[in-house]
């Protein structure tokens, strides 16, 4: 795509996806109780960003998916470094909440490791998997690709988080059922909102005008390659 102006419904696409992003991982601390599982609080806004991936690719291509991909990691990064730069800063007299703050808004650099290296390689398999399957399905069952990207990428996200977050601190079948727990519940996640996807993909669609299929672009993770 030549084109490089953006329209409105494009920014809203970009500010849902990182918002959900920045919101995940202040959220992640709080661990919460669902149908006897226990999953960080992260797990109610974060496949978000996938579906709203999910229409970046399908709608706008792969290379716009690619720099909102990059946006969102950027903006992370600034958000991580605002909430450390305040931990850091000497407290008022009278502030006697510094404890609580540190306690639910402090990161270690083993999990802010986990977080992104997560984060990229998760978002970026999610849309080469729906960019590659809508070339080789002909556009046709979107269902397959939004819920086949979503099976990819948040399974390697899972896999990759919890390795590098946890290894050597829980047992390997603890490690295991937390992969496998998170993985199918952002799969399920996915696949109730699949109506929703294809409402918000259609109405995209007919009001950009646009439906882009990546047949020579090349899935690199790297800024600026074709």
């Amino acid at each position: 795509m030549t084109d490089q102006k953006y329209s409105a419904y494009f920014v809203t696409i970009v500010a849902v996806f990182i918002t959900s992003l920045i919101v995940a991982n202040i959220i992640a601390v709080n661990l919460v109780s669902i149908a006897g599982l226990v999953v960080p609080a992260a797990i109610i806004i974060f496949p978000i960003s996938y579906i709203a991936g999910d229409v970046l690719t399908e709608v706008y291509g792969f290379q716009r998916a690619r720099q909102v991909i990059w946006l969102g990691f950027v903006c992370n990064l600034l958000a991580v470094i605002a909430i450390c730069g305040a931990q850091v800063l000497p407290g008022a007299a009278f502030w006697d909440a510094q404890p609580a703050y540190e306690r639910i808004l402090g990161f270690t650099p083993r999990l802010l490791a986990a977080s992104f290296i997560a984060y990229l390689v998760g978002s970026f398999a999610n849309a080469a998997t729906l960019s590659r399957m809508k070339v080789l399905t002909r556009g046709h069952w979107l269902w397959s690709r939004t819920i086949g990207s979503t099976i990819v990428g948040e399974g390697l996200d899972s896999l990759v988080f919890i390795t590098i977050a946890f290894w050597g601190t829980i047992p390997a079948a603890g490690m295991l059922s937390a992969i496998i727990t998170q993985w199918s519940f952002k799969v399920a996640y996915e696949t109730l909102a699949t109506p929703i996807t294809y409402a918000v993909i259609g109405f995209l669609k007919q009001r950009e005008g646009m439906d882009v299929f990546d047949e020579n672009v090349m899935l690199s993770p790297v800024p600026f390659s074709r």
